[in-house]
């Protein structure tokens, strides 16, 4: 008996230690850091990256307007099954914000969901989206951020409690589904809808609420894009594939304008949070927009994600 149990405590004493190395939290490649490191970011391209990415939704001031977009003092409350997620200052101050990081810390959070001191972000913040974003493109943006200005507003703790507060158990989570894989296979190499699904699938984050997900906070497989239920309890976020009613009638060009102006094709305007995000895809270049639609035209159907 007593070999037994010695046995027993071995073997538990050993699958511990096994998944304390599994869901220990995994930075960018060394060699992949040094390359984004060489790079010159563009600033102006940037400022590309950082209208795709939605950056001023979450991280500007709770109903912050214009030129108030760019002031990235956070505070922005997301509500979800786990807790309240609150997004933190990311201006160039260098004690409030991320004004002392180095290029291979914004690398390593954008790619990796990884913190400069080594700790798993949560995926509120949608790195299993930015994951598949470019060496350039993170190089760009991070030099975009640093001609914006500084807040030396403290960032607020998230409000979230046992056992998800336990942050070394997301690196189970990011075993189950942190992937860098495209979310859908699209035939042919029209570089318009690569574009499209760089885009969508990258920067954009889109599947981050316009998919539905599992019980710990996985995307339903085979459900991409397909819609959702409303985190916040009211209402489902639609379906953007083209077996949805929402926008499954509409043309490429009436999803690109729509993105553009915010006005359906029956003249009706956009609402509720996507407000925010067509606030954002307006700047970006007219052919970045047709991409989008061209990509979301090309989506398989998908029965709605909620039902």
């Amino acid at each position: 008996m007593k070999r037994l149990a010695l046995g027993l405590g071995v073997v538990a004493a050993a699958g511990a230690a096994i998944g304390f190395w599994l869901t220990a939290p995994t930075p960018v490649n060394a060699a992949r850091l040094e390359r984004i490191a060489e790079l010159e970011g563009d600033a102006a391209a940037g400022e590309t990256m950082f209208w795709a990415g939605g950056c001023a939704s979450c991280h500007a001031a709770p109903g912050a307007k214009d030129e108030a977009r760019l002031l990235l003092s956070g505070g922005v409350r997301l509500q979800s099954d786990f807790g309240t997620f609150i997004a933190p200052n990311i201006s160039p101050d260098p004690e409030a914000g991320i004004g002392g990081w180095t290029i291979s810390d914004f690398a390593n959070a954008m790619l990796a969901g990884v913190s400069p001191n080594g700790r798993h972000y949560y995926p509120a913040f949608p790195y299993g989206s930015y994951t598949r974003m470019s060496d350039g493109d993170i190089a760009d943006l991070f030099a975009f951020m640093q001609t914006l200005p500084e807040s030396d507003v403290a960032s607020l703790p998230h409000e979230v409690g046992f056992p998800f507060n336990i942050r070394r158990s997301l690196g189970g989570w990011k075993l189950l589904f942190f992937t860098d894989e495209p979310r859908v296979t699209l035939a042919g190499g029209d570089p318009q809808l690569q574009r499209g699904q760089y885009l969508v699938e990258g920067p954009g984050h889109c599947g981050e609420c316009h998919t539905p997900r599992n019980l710990i906070g996985g995307f339903v497989s085979n459900a991409w894009l397909s819609g959702a239920e409303n985190p916040e309890g009211e209402g489902v976020i639609p379906n953007l594939t083209p077996g949805g009613k929402s926008i499954g009638s509409w043309s490429a060009s009436d999803i690109s304008y729509y993105l553009e102006s915010g006005f359906t094709p029956d003249f009706d305007s956009v609402g509720g949070s996507m407000v925010e995000v067509q606030a954002n895809m307006a700047q970006l270049e007219s052919g970045d927009r047709d991409a989008i639609a061209a990509y979301l035209k090309a989506l398989p159907e998908r029965a709605n994600g909620w039902e």
